[in-house]
């Protein structure tokens, strides 16, 4: 016979009035957590009580019901119809749906209830979310209805319009929330799918990366082309910007970089279609130009616009009022909020009078031209002045000039890498012909070539005893290289020489160091003078301060920390043998290797000065040359120079014993200098 199955009776619902409800003290829960009792009393007060209270009869001493019922589970309910009455807003005597309990502990009651309790996944709750979208409610509305900012429900929904593929993998817990988040980046599901099945490969499977390739290709709208055209102008163009709801996005990414750069290349032509009235030769349009890119171009100086008599009054109140708070609070550790951005209000306005415009001469505007582009805070950057070297004026000729151009330095504000390089000068340029000082005629080439090697001589010594006096030399020679395009006004062998990146990141030019270096030259550009006659003055003029820090400025170009791919060299034609026979230069190591013989020997230009004391080998050495000798050397030097400097030095080696060649060097001018300007900084 079958046992039969005892059926449950369930606890019997009574609406009880709720001044007949008391709190019990079995209720177990003791910490506040979850939402607020006023935002249940207004859930309640919105779609009432959606889920009864669990009550027990209170008893008298005797054990029987008193009438008053007391409530172990649905304790945070309780205090939410409770505030209701305090606010009037519910009678005392409004009935409440109860189920009545009885026998067991009230203690368990309230703990079953809460442990059994399961929460609502969370992609339930986002979907939840999506049907009343749907439905008809907006985000605010939904977002008051739940007591949620706005935002909440913004990101809700778009983690509900994740691939269902993708939302399906979440809910079997294959994917985390922070991955499923990362996903929002796109509305483009196929995409979505595909990064997803990439990953599945892949190592790492971390948020960043997710947001990484879905936004591949994208251009962040932080980027200085997205900041120059604008969001506004970008989508009404028909450009997508992609958002994410979740994390800080710096504004999103630009979807379509191609309609992005449309965009910029025709705000700036228009811009540049402004500066054809300028009368310049050329312009040049671009995003971006390389770091370097007005090497070999003369930049023009022009004149400032003078301040008009209101413009001048201002900036003398401004600078009155400046030097006024400055000096109310220079023993102040720290500035008043107020008087700090007081301050930086008036440095403001002292730069807007200080970049006034420049005026430059009609005739130098003719054959210069001017650059467009973006600078790195997405502003439009305008550099005029600048001209090509195929469009300078011919030169006209100069009497008793010895018609050999020197090399040309880099031009104002083109700072490089760059190299210095002491006693590489090449010396085989060909001998002067007429045009000749009257009181060099009567001179033989021999004689001047020994007394200018007893000059060169004495102002070794001179300058070995002067170290202030080589200081401010050595100085004077790099500012001419790193600050004037074309000098030879100085008898030192050192030269700087300069060359591009052959290979740069994008923004290169606009990065922190770039811009440090470009303003702190351009800074000692206006405190040196215009002409090279001026600057030895100008340089002995500055103190031991500004001289030390003009110099370190001129050093730190010449650092050159670029790693380069070494180009392998093909072998060579001759044996190792035969070439150094030649005195040809042979190879080793993958670089070239000149033969011993080919160095100049003890004695000799450029060889150490330990070597020769004094340097009388070689004015003895030219005094006794023959004149026929003297003629083969010169060939020989004149033929060296189309072979290079290392079959210069071996012709030279050979067909002059050794013996040092002089060289023409200029006298350091002495002009009248240009004093320092500077500028006290606000204490922090």
């Amino acid at each position: 016979m079958a046992t039969a199955v005892e059926k449950i009776t369930l606890s019997a619902s009574r609406d009880i009035p709720f001044n007949k409800l008391v709190l019990s003290q079995a209720n177990v829960r003791r910490v506040k957590a979850g939402v607020s009792i006023e935002e249940l009393a207004e859930d309640i007060a919105r779609r009432t009580l959606l889920q009864s209270l669990s009550v027990r009869p209170v008893l008298d001493p005797g054990g029987q019901e008193t009438g008053m019922f007391e409530v172990p589970a649905g304790g945070r309910r309780f205090r939410a119809l409770e505030l209701l009455v305090k606010q009037k807003r519910m009678a005392k005597t409004q009935p409440v749906p109860c189920m009545v309990r009885e026998g067991g502990l009230g203690e368990e009651d309230s703990l079953a209830e809460n442990v059994q309790r399961v929460a609502l996944h969370p992609l339930d709750q986002f979907r939840a979310f999506q049907t009343l979208r749907e439905k008809g409610l907006s985000e605010e509305e939904i977002a008051a209805r739940f007591f949620v900012n706005p935002t909440v429900v913004k990101q809700r929904l778009k983690l509900a319009a994740v691939s269902d593929k993708l939302l399906d993998i979440y809910a079997e817990d294959g994917m985390t929330l922070e991955q499923l988040m990362a996903f929002t980046v796109t509305n483009d599901h196929a995409r979505q799918e595909q990064v997803w099945e990439s990953l599945a490969r892949a190592y790492n499977k971390e948020p960043y990366y997710i947001r990484r390739q879905l936004t591949e290709g994208a251009v962040r709208a932080a980027d200085k082309r997205a900041r120059f055209v604008g969001v506004d102008t970008y989508e009404a163009a028909g450009g997508v910007v992609l958002r994410d709801l979740f994390q800080h996005d710096d504004g999103g990414w630009f979807q379509d970089p191609a309609l992005l750069d449309r965009l910029v290349i025709e705000k700036l032509q228009a811009e540049a279609e402004t500066l054809r009235a300028e009368g310049w030769k050329w312009i040049a349009v671009a995003p971006d130009f390389p770091y370097g890119h007005t090497a070999g171009l003369r930049r023009l100086s022009g004149d400032s616009v003078d301040l008009t008599d209101e413009e001048r009054a201002s900036h003398d109140a401004l600078k009155a009022e400046y030097d006024r708070l400055e000096e109310e609070y220079a023993q102040a550790d720290e500035l008043p909020d107020e008087v700090d951005q007081r301050l930086g209000e008036i440095e403001t306005a002292l730069a807007t009078f200080e970049a006034r415009a420049v005026v430059y001469d009609p005739t130098e505007i003719a054959r210069a031209g001017v650059f467009v582009s973006i600078d790195a805070d997405g502003d439009l950057r305008i550099e005029r002045g600048y001209v090509r070297p195929e469009d300078e004026a011919p030169a006209e000729p100069v009497e008793g000039s010895d018609g050999d151009a020197p090399a040309a330095g880099q031009p104002n504000g083109a700072i490089q890498r760059t190299v210095i390089t002491v006693g590489s000068g090449d010396s085989s340029e060909p001998e002067p012909e007429g045009d000749e000082d009257d009181g060099l005629k009567s001179l033989s080439e021999r004689l001047i070539t020994e007394l200018t090697a007893h000059r060169t001589l004495a102002l070794r010594d001179a300058l070995a005893n002067d170290p202030n006096t080589a200081f401010v030399a050595v100085l004077y020679t790099l500012c001419l290289g790193a600050f004037y395009r074309v000098s030879s006004a100085t008898c030192l062998e050192i030269s700087a020489k300069s060359t591009t990146f052959n290979a740069q990141a994008p923004g290169l030019a606009d990065c922190a160091s770039a811009n440090a270096i470009e303003a702190r030259h351009q800074q000692w550009a206006k405190q040196l003078p215009k002409a090279e006659d001026h600057l030895w003055d100008a340089l002995v003029a500055f103190d031991s301060d500004s001289q030390a820090a003009l110099f370190a400025h001129c050093t730190s170009l010449s650092v050159n920390a670029v790693h380069e791919p070494v180009e392998p060299r093909p072998a060579a034609p001759r044996s190792r043998r035969h070439a150094g026979a030649r005195g040809e230069p042979r190879h080793g190591g993958g670089r070239l290797v000149p033969d011993r013989r080919q160095l100049p020997r003890p004695g000799s230009e450029g060889a150490h000065p330990r070597s020769d004391p004094g340097g009388e080998g070689r004015a003895i050495g030219a005094a006794h040359r023959s004149p026929e000798e003297g003629r083969h050397g010169q060939g020989s030097r004149a033929a060296a120079g189309r072979h290079g400097l290392v079959a210069r030095a071996a012709a030279h080696a050979r067909c002059s014993g050794g013996r040092g060649r002089w060289r023409r060097g200029s006298r350091c001018d002495d002009s009248p200098g240009v004093p320092r300007r500077g500028r006290r900084r606000r204490r922090r």
